[in-house]
């Protein structure tokens, strides 16, 4: 305990004139697990990047158990036992879970290698996940992004021939529900009393807060805070990443009042099967999607997007729909446009003069959001990829909140945004709804549905339970999500 296995000094890394870290001095040492916090685009990935040999640091050294490698990367990374799970996952798609697992594990060659690699991904997914319901044998573009994050971060703990001593988690439970999240982290609480150490990034404060042993703040490129654990709470972490202590109001009290006469939007029952409640929404009321992760959420909001613009027998929808995908990579962005003109494409009709879009009005509805709701960038007409994940998904807020559309889906669509941006995003949904805009929003995390003005619980494809606000508890929540439909 208390070796150090890894120390950055001065580590600096540009995109041209775009300074992502701005000199980073910071030591990692076994059996302690690091809670790595900031805004987007505070440099949190870029570092991590950087600590995991995928990224070669502008200027800097880094130290590795003593040692510097001259040149360091990937390959030489795992053979100094530190690994990777990127936010933006890594897996093949087109191979299966096994298969996956054996490129990271060259050593499983040979008479039956995918027997071994499907023994010994099996073994941790059971191991950090009990319950998983995942096959060795799939091929991963068939799984929900939460069981792909599993696949990942299982893939990433198991051990062949390298060593482990590190483990580096880029917003780990981003894509899972509160029972998988929770799951995850008393797995990585043991790894580290074993000897093991981590690092995880996270906007979910209370996850840093509960399981970190030691906290370090980004910002600007640069270390601003760094200190045990206990030293911090909520309120010093935001100011910390440069947000406001008063910014953060409790949101069960901060929601507003739909009246039943209201404008009825969205009549939707899963499945035709008898036993399931029916999703009733209307207009200036915020939705709640819950219950365990691919229980149905995601693809009822797919079938009312479909539903906006084709009547279907199950599905009523009343008014135009806008999408903001939690999947950002497979469902969100369109990697080959600008920021610009990404926000856009849903607003055409309100950009048009005479019979062609105006790129005045196009620059000035997306310079609108910029501001609004804060992407950081230097140019708008900049690729969308050259923004970090945090303000992608920003962008797809945008997109949605800025078009006409009356009713907006979102499919958890707060991964990797950082606390000050979900804190002001919140507000614009409550504005949006005040007016008379409907929200249907599926989240994997408690402090989310409290925004909600009614939660429905999803499992096996239905719904089995409806909370008001006022009846919403995490222990309902988890007791409905079990719940077998009558």
């Amino acid at each position: 305990m208390d070796r150090e296995i890894v120390r950055l000094e001065s580590v600096a890394k540009s995109f041209g004139v775009v300074q992502a870290l701005a000199g980073v001095d910071l030591s990692l040492i076994s059996g302690e697990a690091i809670g790595l916090v900031g805004h987007n685009g505070a440099g949190k990935s870029t570092l991590m990047n950087v600590l995991s040999g995928t990224m070669a640091p502008s200027s800097g050294r880094i130290t590795v158990q003593g040692a510097a490698p001259a040149n360091y990367s990937v390959g030489v990374a795992k053979s100094l036992g530190i690994r990777c799970v990127f936010q933006e996952l890594s897996l093949c798609p087109n191979l299966t879970v096994a298969e996956n697992t054996r490129i990271t594990h060259p050593k499983l060659r040979g008479f039956g290698w995918r027997r071994r690699a499907a023994s010994l991904i099996q073994a941790k997914l059971d191991e950090i996940f009990p319950g998983h319901g995942i096959s060795p044998h799939i091929p991963v573009f068939e799984l929900s992004i939460g069981r792909r994050q599993m696949v990942e971060i299982a893939r990433a703990f198991t051990v062949t021939d390298a060593p482990l001593h590190l483990v580096i988690l880029d917003e780990p439970t981003s894509s899972l529900d509160q029972h998988s999240s929770e799951q995850l982290l008393n797995f990585t609480r043991r790894f580290v009393a074993s000897g093991g150490s981590t690092v995880m990034i996270s906007h979910i404060l209370g996850e840093i807060l509960n399981y970190s042993d030691h906290i370090v703040v980004m910002r600007d490129g640069k270390v601003v805070k760094n200190g045990p654990a206990d030293a911090f709470d909520r309120s010093k972490l935001i100011v910390a990443m440069g947000g406001s202590a008063e910014a953060h109001t409790a949101p069960a009290q901060a929601g507003h009042v739909t009246t039943i006469d209201a404008k009825l939007r969205v009549e939707s029952r899963p499945k035709a099967r008898a036993g399931g409640l029916e999703l009733r929404a209307r207009a200036g009321e915020i939705i709640g999607l819950a219950g365990l992760a691919g229980q149905g959420q995601s693809e009822m909001l797919v079938d009312l997007f479909g539903a906006a613009t084709h009547a279907t027998l199950r599905h009523k929808v009343d008014g135009t729909a806008a999408f903001v995908a939690g999947d950002r990579q497979t469902d969100g962005v369109f990697p080959l446009w600008s920021i610009a003109e990404n926000i856009t494409i849903c607003s055409l009709g309100q950009l048009r003069k005479g019979l062609f879009i105006s790129p005045l009005r196009a620059e000035a509805l997306a310079q609108s959001w910029r501001q609004r709701i804060g992407i950081r960038t230097p140019d708008l007409q900049n690729n969308i990829l050259s923004l970090s994940g945090g303000n992608q998904q920003k962008a797809l807020f945008a997109r949605a909140l800025g078009s006409n559309a009356a009713i907006i889906l979102m499919d958890d669509p707060m991964r990797g945004v950082d606390i000050s941006t979900k804190l002001e995003v919140y507000a614009i949904i409550r504005e949006e709804a005040a007016r008379g805009r409907t929200f249907i929003w599926y989240t994997t995390e408690m402090d989310e549905l409290e925004y909600c003005d009614r939660v429905y619980i999803f499992r096996s494809g239905q719904i089995v339970s409806q909370l008001e606000r006022h009846e919403l508890s995490e222990a309902r929540l988890i007791h409905s999500s079990f719940q077998e439909v009558a």
